[in-house]
């Protein structure tokens, strides 16, 4: 069931106010509802910056007569606190604390006559944003109104019901103020109407035929900063836009009603990524044989981009180019290729046929299948969980998931495995020392009992993981920290590089690294891919309990155990039948020639049961001119004759890998022919990795993207699903066709 985002409930427990069997059952809803989990992390941020603003503010105390009225008000809405009853009840009760905050401070502003005269800043254009808002002092039992200037219209006068001496609701009149500004009557019910709309930005106020908004916020929270794709860069301006086109509220002076709109329509499919943080990634280009006969590159069984893209296409949005890294999409997939029949540690498969989005073209698919270990079979585990308990991870998609995927892991541990839980937020802990899992309950209990608040010193918490990792040291066993974060470290050790070179150094110790990413808006998968890659580990994006049951449970040994480490791939193209190649996808993890035979140039691992797929196309001799970027040569000598050049090897693809405890290298090599084969004699893998490989292009807008449409990938798909088990490749299908309206609607851009 889909959880609707007006839910009444999402405001309790984006406050922290449902007891353990509310919160539970609004958590499990939450997995299934993207639109629920922003709306959550929406409301959380509106209360930050509601807190973070009246922490800046001197506190005082209240009168007596003050403190008798606040209570008076509060008597007398006791019967309607409960949240149950109605939407806008609900989240006045939610909200209280920050209603009550936001009476205090105006109090306070009251009684020391602050002005907050200019309070909404000009936008790049000079236009000016919001109101100018003033206080008066404070009577003794009542606040004085609000003033509201409003250059744009004169003030709209609205007489007194018949027979009454009160101003109606919402009336504005003068009173002295000349043409300066208006002065707005606020409700009697002051206290009663904070509790009631505390949870909104803005509130309505009805004069006439007229709707004015007030920020019920300070109104410096309000403005309106630039961000990526030029819409508003806060919370709250993202929020107005949301109300506006619901057409819950008037636009505040200063803002234009359609500019919202049309802001809001032109980040639709391209969303406000806030602070996600991505590598730029450049496509490989084509790169003519005879000059570039080798292809060098480290492999990658990282599954992390096509989880987190997913999570961009259900929501309607495309994701930023530099997040689809085509090698982890196609390689989230497992295909069936047969393992090794002999004492290595994986097998190798090569299959050649036209390329579907440029049929002139040849593709090569290079695929290799890791040993499987059964699970009866598998080696005790040295497992230490780092977890990020910071303030960043209180969000359902985050702290709240971490708590709910690990102990898929922890039920598959038995008593020959241990477990220690190492947090960080400001600082780093050690929740739970190594624990044999014949106590599970205690490590559950461990577990359960996280919660999140304070910055984030991950360095400490990496530091403390290792050292624990390293004190309980399995000798052929395995030994691996489990890092799960959103990966916005903000305390200590902050940037790539030195984080990077922490892990390196760590990975010495024989300790292994598995990066589990969480969450969205301040996600920093730059960071992360890094770190696993660094230390000899493994990178997923977890953003369901679906996708932590696949990376925990159904790919457990390929998550836990390593089989071969540092594993490079070096392609020799024979430049007699290979005009130009390029490979699609690992921009990040491409080599130097001489490095494939360096021992200590790191490379990627491969765990037990991992397939790990990569593609060329490749362009026959003597059609290469036509490629962009690549001019018939003029003084180029012609390829030298030889035995091998004249067979019909196309290429021969070479692999070097080390034992999971090893410092010296072995290597493997296949020479490969190319028989000619159309796209109707592929495997039924070749066309489902070509798919979605072409489905990345697309994402990308990649300039070798050919003829591939949604189209054409989902025909490639359909023909490459086969038996599908466990419906990853059907869901794939889905997404495509999720595809299809971002992608036909906009013009990506970077």
């Amino acid at each position: 069931m889909t959880l609707d985002p007006n839910d009444p409930r999402l405001t309790a427990y984006a406050l922290g106010e449902l007891d353990e069997t509310e919160r539970a059952a609004v958590e499990s809803e939450l997995l299934f509802s993207e639109a629920a989990r922003q709306e959550v992390e929406e409301i959380q941020a509106t209360a930050g910056l509601l807190k973070e603003e009246f922490s800046s503010e001197p506190g005082f105390e209240l009168s007596q007569s003050q403190n008798a009225l606040i209570e008076h008000r509060l008597d007398s809405r006791t019967t309607r606190n409960s949240w149950t009853t109605s939407r806008g009840l609900y989240a006045g009760g939610a909200l209280l604390a920050a209603a009550s905050l936001f009476l205090v401070v105006y109090l306070n502003w009251s009684q020391r006559g602050t002005s907050l005269e200019n309070a909404f800043e000009k936008d790049r254009n000079g236009k000016t944003i919001g109101r100018e808002i003033s206080t008066g002092r404070v009577a003794k039992e009542l606040p004085k109104p609000f003033e509201v200037a409003n250059p744009r219209k004169p003030p709209v006068q609205q007489a007194p019901r018949q027979g009454s001496n009160k101003r109606p609701v919402g009336q504005i009149a003068r009173e002295g103020q000349g043409d300066a500004g208006t002065q707005l009557t606020v409700r009697d019910q002051l206290v009663s109407q904070l509790q009631s709309q505390a949870g909104q930005l803005v509130r309505k106020e009805v004069v006439g035929n007229t709707r004015l908004a007030v920020p019920m916020v300070p109104p410096a929270t309000l403005r309106p900063t630039a961000g990526p794709g030029g819409g508003g860069g806060t919370a709250a301006h993202s929020f107005l836009q949301k109300f506006l086109l619901q057409d819950k509220v008037s636009v505040p002076q200063g803002y234009d009603s359609e500019e919202l709109k049309s802001s809001h329509d032109k980040g639709r499919y391209r969303q406000n990524f806030n602070t996600e943080a991505y590598d730029r990634l450049v496509d490989n280009p084509f790169l003519r044989a005879i000059q570039n006969p080798l292809s060098t590159f480290s492999i990658d069984v990282d599954t992390a981009a096509y989880a987190n893209l997913r999570r961009f296409l259900s929501s309607g949005a495309l994701p930023p180019k530099d997040a689809v890294r085509i090698e982890e999409m196609v390689n989230y997939f497992a295909y069936s290729y047969t393992g090794p029949n002999n004492s290595d540690p994986f097998s190798t498969q090569v299959e050649v046929a036209s390329a579907p989005w440029k049929p002139e073209h040849r593709l090569v698919k290079v695929g290799l299948k890791g040993r499987d270990i059964a699970q009866e079979k598998r080696p005790p585990s040295n497992l230490v969980f780092l977890i990020d308990v910071s303030g960043s991870m209180q969000p359902p998609n985050k702290l709240p998931l971490i708590k709910r995927g690990l102990p898929l892991l922890i039920e598959k541990l038995t008593e020959n495995d241990r477990v220690a839980i190492v947090v960080y937020a400001g600082a780093s802990g050690l929740v739970l020392p190594s624990t044999t899992c014949d106590h599970k309950a205690k490590i559950l209990t461990a577990l359960e009992n996280l919660e999140a608040g304070g910055s984030t010193n991950g360095a400490s918490g990496i530091q403390l993981a290792y050292d624990t990792a390293v004190a309980n040291f399995i000798k052929g066993g395995t030994n691996r920290v489990i890092l799960a974060t959103d990966g916005d470290f903000n305390v200590g050790v902050t940037n790539q590089g030195e984080l990077t070179r922490l892990i390196e150094e760590k990975a010495k110790s024989g300790v292994f690294l598995s990066v589990l990413g969480f969450g969205m808006g301040n996600y920093k998968d730059s960071t992360l891919e890094k770190l696993a890659d660094n230390g000899n580990g493994n990178y997923a994006y977890v953003d369901s309990l679906q996708e932590a049951r696949k990376v925990l449970v159904e790919e457990m040994g390929g998550t836990l155990i390593t089989i071969a480490k540092d594993v490079k791939i070096q392609v020799e193209f024979n430049p007699a039948l290979v005009g130009a190649y390029r490979l699609i996808g690992y921009e990040n993890r491409i080599l130097r020639a001489e490095d494939f035979n360096d021992d200590t140039k790191d490379a990627g691992e491969i765990g037990a049961g991992h397939t790990v797929t990569a593609l060329y196309e490749v362009v026959l001799a003597g059609k290469e001119g036509a490629l962009p970027g690549i001019d018939v040569l003029k003084y180029q000598k012609p390829v030298e004759a030889s035995r091998e050049s004249k067979s019909r090897e196309l290429l021969t693809v070479k692999l070097r890998y080390k034992e999971p405890d090893g410092m010296t290298s072995k290597l493997m090599q296949f020479p490969v022919s190319d028989r000619g084969a159309g796209w109707a004699q592929a495997s039924r893998d070749f066309k489902f990795a070509s798919a979605v490989a072409a489905l990345g292009m697309i994402l990308r807008d990649s300039p070798y993207k050919g003829n591939a449409t949604i189209d054409s990938v989902l025909e490639l798909a359909e023909a490459g699903k086969g038996e599908d088990k466990q419906g990853y490749r059907s869901e794939f299908i889905d997404l495509a066709k999720t595809a299809r309206g971002p992608v036909e609607g906009t013009k990506i851009t970077n």
